[in-house]
């Protein structure tokens, strides 16, 4: 099951730690980033997601990892995968923040399929259920957060990942490609659950906006290797998050507390996820492996 895979953003918080586990499967990774990943396995190749030249011609290159290799030529690639955006809201102008993700977003997926790239997986967001950017405090219609919600963000970020994912059903339409899209949680790095954890406890209403949903690095990057490794879906959706709430309490008490009279559907376990991810773990086979009770 060893792939050749473009990554894009791999430099960043999420990214560095997905291609690292993707390195220990097997597979051999190119980076596309703005800035340089260290990480002695892995090349960067320095590219702007933006333009589209950079794009095409990233995606067509030699992926090994020095310029005196015994050949430079070019393979075939597996897969891409793209996590290269400007991360959140308050950081450039919301239009750049749009202009950026949507076009680097459009960018990558075309080109990934006019040069017959068959598997293509995206980062998009759970700032797409429209909770965390909002203007003002907004209760969601119902919980728990599931793929066939109606996605109705205020903001520029998540408004550029609704077009991110219509882009790639779009292309998924024309090609007939594999196009998967991660609606990832608030991403936690292993070295910040001793910080963080403590915060979770005692002030439980400060992460309402997120609905206290969360995912392990290493765990995003089990997902992501899943669906790399999944073929004949066409296009999906899917939660990346981990089985449970980043909060002490039950999740019925967060409800009861944080968000009163908006309805449930089903039965939820006494600490899961409010973003749910049964989905992912229903057809990709995901398992979370570093929830932070444990």
């Amino acid at each position: 099951m060893t792939k050749r895979i473009m990554f894009t953003g791999g430099s960043g918080k999420a990214g560095r730690h997905v291609v690292q586990y993707l390195v220990d499967q097997g597979h051999q990774v190119l980076n596309i980033d703005s800035k340089p990943l260290d990480n002695p396995k892995v090349r960067t190749l320095i590219a702007d997601i933006t333009d589209s030249g950079h794009v095409f011609n990233a995606l067509s290159s030699y992926m090994g990892l020095h310029e005196f290799d015994p050949s430079l030529r070019s393979q075939p690639v597996d897969a891409v995968v793209h996590f290269a955006a400007i991360p959140r809201i308050m950081i450039t102008p919301d239009n750049e923040v749009f202009r950026v993700n949507a076009l680097g977003t459009y960018n990558v997926v075309e080109a990934a399929v006019k040069l017959g790239i068959r598997k293509i997986v995206i980062a998009s967001s759970e700032t797409t259920y429209g909770l965390v950017f909002a203007n003002e405090p907004r209760d969601p219609v119902y919980f728990p957060l599931d793929e066939d919600y109606d996605v109705d963000p205020m903001d520029s970020y998540a408004l550029s990942k609704v077009v991110n994912e219509k882009t790639a059903r779009a292309f998924a339409l024309r090609s007939g490609f594999d196009i998967y899209a991660l609606r990832i949680g608030n991403v936690i790095e292993p070295h910040e659950y001793e910080q963080f954890v403590p915060k979770w406890i005692a002030d439980p209403a400060f992460r309402k906006r997120i609905a206290w949903s969360y995912v392990d690095a290493r765990d995003l990057g089990q997902i992501t290797d899943l669906a790399v490794k999944k073929d004949g879906l066409g296009y999906q959706v899917f939660n990346a998050v981990n089985d449970d709430t980043s909060s002490g309490l039950p999740t019925r008490e967060l409800i009861e507390r944080f968000y009163p009279g908006v309805p449930v559907k089903g039965e939820l376990g006494e600490y899961e996820t409010l973003l749910s991810n049964r989905k992912a773990r229903d057809m990709l086979g995901f398992r979370p492996a570093h929830g932070w009770r444990k």
